[in-house]
């Protein structure tokens, strides 16, 4: 006998009351009757002559093709900016590198009008001369403050200051560099153009105003004199201009005195060397990226020297006691600016220490 609910005949078989109604999990919610593909016609539709019973329904626009959307039009936006950015940079476009000029040097030996002075130790030496307020070391050559130039920022500008300071201290005050031969320090700032040149200088050294390896550094010869300490007195001074918009200049202009005695003596006397160095460095923005330098002009002063000896490949001091064979026609003092000695020179007797 049927349920309450049952026809009086019972369920009919298959009908959807029956145990194997396999339908009565399938929930036809309203998202799933919007998403059917085909929709049966009202009534009032299907009266109309010839209409089907169904028509089909065009596909709903899901979320997907609306991020699409947003996806390409963020694509050609970014595309577009990237070709603007292109068109317009905001800095100004590279220029023409200025071809690397070969550097000119002169190094104008000085001689003493007597004796070389002498001392037991270098510190007295220095307290007798116009070094004994001079820096010690690197600390001689101090930055100056910096600015920015029309096409230079302030950090370029530091940057052209530190690489020409790094070859000033590495060509003029490491011993291995002064005494011992070695080169690679001062040569592994240069810029690749200038390689040739400075190689050349040292395999074939020539009074010739290119090729003298003093130009490039300070070279003591080592078989005359050695360091007598490490404590060389300093003083000078770095400036940065900019020469065109490519380019950056740093004028530096220091005198470095030495304490000598002679090879291989640890007991003789000591004696003060004296060497004034003016260095014109370029810099191209090339040399700004790999911190290198470009020597453009190299003016040497050195003394006590003896104006008979070749002075290109080595400078040869004449140490304490010693005379010199021959010497200039007028007196040139290397802690003085405003003199230009001739090609050879006489060290001013205020130059030397007072002992």
């Amino acid at each position: 006998m049927g349920g309450p609910g049952d026809p009086p005949e019972g369920t009919p078989e298959g009908g959807p009351g029956g145990a194997e109604d396999e339908y009565r999990s399938v929930v036809f919610d309203e998202s799933f009757i919007r998403a059917a593909r085909l929709q049966e016609y009202s009534a009032e539709e299907r009266m109309t002559d010839h209409a089907p019973a169904v028509r089909r329904r065009p596909p709903l626009h899901r979320g997907l093709g609306r991020q699409a959307l947003i996806l390409v039009v963020l694509i050609a936006v970014a595309f577009g900016t990237a070709i603007y950015m292109g068109v317009r940079h905001p800095y100004s476009s590279p220029q023409a590198r200025r071809p690397v000029e070969p550097l000119r040097m002169t190094v104008i030996p000085l001689a003493p009008q007597g004796k070389v002075p002498g001392a037991d130790d270098a510190e007295t030496l220095y307290g007798h001369s116009r070094a004994a307020q001079f820096a010690i070391g690197a600390e001689g050559v101090p930055l100056p403050a910096t600015h920015s130039t029309a096409h230079f920022s302030d950090s370029q500008v530091v940057t052209a200051l530190t690489t020409a300071k790094d070859y000033i201290v590495r060509s003029s005050l490491y011993p291995e560099v002064l005494t011992e031969r070695e080169v690679n320090p001062a040569r592994a700032l240069l810029d690749p153009d200038q390689l040739d040149q400075f190689d050349q200088s040292f395999d074939h050294p020539a009074a010739d105003g290119r090729h003298a390896p003093t130009g490039w550094l300070v070279r003591i010869d080592p078989s005359r004199a050695q360091l007598a300490g490490d404590r060389i007195r300093v003083q000078g001074s770095l400036n940065a201009t900019e020469a065109d918009s490519a380019t950056l200049e740093v004028t530096a202009d220091h005198t470095f005195v030495y304490a000598l005695r002679p090879t291989g003596a640890a007991d003789a006397p000591v004696s003060l060397f004296t060497v004034r160095r003016e260095v014109t460095f370029r810099f191209s923005r090339d040399d700004l990226r790999t911190h290198q330098v470009q020597l453009v002009t190299s003016y040497v002063q050195a003394g006590p020297l003896s104006c008979a000896e070749d002075s290109s490949a080595y400078l040869h001091p004449l140490l304490a006691g010693q005379t010199a064979k021959a010497g200039g026609p007028a007196g040139n003092n290397p802690y003085e600016t405003d003199n230009t000695p001739a090609l050879c020179g006489t060290l001013a007797t205020q130059a030397e220490p007072d002992v």
